[in-house]
């Protein structure tokens, strides 16, 4: 069949969890909704405190404010409709709404790689370069190495959509996946994997193993500069603004790279396990992000702080106005 003819495939099915009992099917929806409010919550109520506080117009709350961003999009792209097909038995997308599922999917992971980035990049000076932090990361820079950050993510997406749609899918519709992704939707095309795949992979790890190269980079260097410092207080301090850095870089970068490398040498695991793993570091990160990155900054808690006590202070004038 001819590149450019799909008209056998108007829809696809997504399967979510292949294998899943149904009568544990109503408790996963609710697992996943609880997820995606409390995703919403959280980063929603990191944009209003930024918002609403001039105190966090600060270098490293821009690259924060960007990260929660993202976080909305991804999660808004991927959770409502698996959600819907557990709760309404819904799991067909239509052919042109997969592949807008993809670019998006694409795109938000590759501008979170970025901000990742961008986060060891202002780790790195603030630690190693003190001096230079003010001059060099000002919220200006800050800002418009963001939007930069946003435009470029789009060119590699992009590709892959504009290479995939007109393939012609005459086979099966089925997408073994809780969401449209570039593997899940190029298996299903009646012709040769190879040629498409390989972009798709060389743009995967330029997006993932560009950035992580600079945050490893940046993170032992900063451990170098840490260890040369005298006071073991200091030490610490400097060590705990990285260490849950550390740990979001972990879970959104190493089964990224798993599944992709898997995916291209051979590797087999189930579909179920795969799954699960792709899940996992979508959706985890950015329900934890706020409380990992925002909740434990010190300027962070004091405007939250000051948000739930608002209600407070005109009580305690009100009663020293009545007892004088």
């Amino acid at each position: 069949m001819p590149e450019g003819n799909h008209s056998t495939v108007t829809e696809f099915i997504l399967t979510g969890f292949p294998g899943l009992d149904p009568e544990y099917q109503g408790l996963v929806s609710a697992v996943l909704f609880l997820v995606y409010i409390l995703t919403l919550t959280g980063n929603v109520t990191i944009l209003f405190l930024f918002a609403t506080n001039h105190s966090l117009h600060k270098p490293m709350y821009y690259i924060i404010l960007n990260l929660c961003t993202c976080d909305i999009l991804l999660s808004t792209t991927t959770l409502p409709k698996i959600i819907s097909k557990y709760w309404f038995q819904t799991g067909t997308i239509s052919f042109t709404a997969c592949f807008v599922q993809m670019y998006f999917v694409h795109y938000l992971g590759t501008v979170n790689s970025y901000i990742l980035f961008l986060m060891a990049l202002d780790r790195y000076v603030a630690i190693c370069h003190p001096l230079k932090y003010p001059i060099v990361l000002k919220s200006s820079n800050i800002q418009i190495l963001s939007i930069t950050a946003w435009i470029i993510a789009k060119a590699g997406p992009l590709m892959l959509v504009i290479r995939a749609y007109p393939l012609p899918y005459c086979s099966s519709n089925i997408i073994n996946h809780c969401f449209c992704d570039h593997i899940g939707i190029t298996t299903l095309a009646c012709v040769n994997r190879a040629p498409y795949a390989l972009p798709a992979f060389t743009f995967a790890m330029c997006s993932l193993l560009g950035p992580l190269a600079f945050i490893l980079f940046s993170y032992c260097t900063i451990i170098i500069a840490v260890l040369r410092i005298a006071n073991g207080q200091g030490r610490i301090k400097s060590l705990s603004t990285c260490s849950t850095q550390l740990i979001i870089i972990s879970l959104y970068y190493l089964p990224r790279c798993f599944v992709y490398l898997a995916s291209n040498v051979g590797i087999k695991f189930s579909s179920e396990v795969r799954i699960v793993i792709i899940m996992v570091y979508s959706l985890f990160p950015p329900m934890i992000n706020p409380i990992i990155y925002c909740l434990r900054a010190k300027d962070m808690r004091e405007s939250l702080w000051k948000q739930f006590n608002i209600k407070t202070v005109p009580k305690k004038a009100k009663v020293s106005a009545i007892s004088n």
